[in-house]
C-alpha cells in the first residue's frame, strides 16, 4: 500500500467464562475495553477452539439470541447417532456453521457496529473458558 507507512499489529488475548453447555455470550464490552486506545483500523477476533464460534447480531432483544440457539439445536439436534465417541459432534457442526472469526471496522477508537449490533461468543460445548485472540490491524 502506497504511502500508508508500516502495517501494525497488535495482539491481545481475551478470556470468557461460559456457564451453560448451549449459550450466546456477549463480549461486545470487553472487546471495546481490549481496544481502547486504538484510533482505526481494524480488529480481527478469532476464536481458537473447535466448539464454539463468533458471531454478531442483535443485543437489544436478548429473544433474537434465544431464536437463534433454538434453531441451531433445530438444524443440529445433540440427540443424533454422530460417529464422533466424545458425544459433542453437534458442537463441533454448529461452531462450523457459525464460524470463528470477525473482521470489525475501528473508527476514531470506538468499534463500527451498526446501533443493535453485538458481538457473541457462541458457546455449543460449556460450561468452559474460552480464549480469543484480538489482532488490531493500523
Amino acid at each position: 500500500m502506497a504511502g500508508s507507512g508500516t502495517l501494525k499489529c497488535l495482539m491481545h488475548e481475551i478470556r470468557i467464562k461460559t456457564g451453560q453447555r448451549i449459550e450466546a455470550k456477549e463480549i461486545t464490552r470487553q472487546i471495546a475495553n481490549t481496544i481502547s486506545g486504538y484510533r482505526n483500523g481494524h480488529i480481527h477476533l478469532f476464536c481458537i477452539h473447535t466448539t464454539c464460534g463468533l458471531t454478531i447480531n442483535e443485543n437489544a432483544d436478548p429473544d433474537v439470541m434465544k431464536d437463534i440457539l433454538a434453531a441451531f439445536d433445530r438444524m443440529v439436534p445433540a440427540n443424533y447417532p454422530y460417529l464422533h465417541s466424545e458425544g459433542n459432534s453437534d458442537s463441533h457442526i454448529k461452531a462450523s456453521l457459525v464460524g470463528h472469526s470477525l473482521i470489525i471496522p475501528v473508527l476514531d477508537g470506538k468499534l463500527a457496529l451498526g446501533m443493535w449490533q453485538g458481538i457473541y461468543l457462541m458457546e455449543f460445548d460449556g460450561p468452559r473458558e474460552r480464549k480469543v485472540l484480538l489482532s488490531f490491524i493500523k
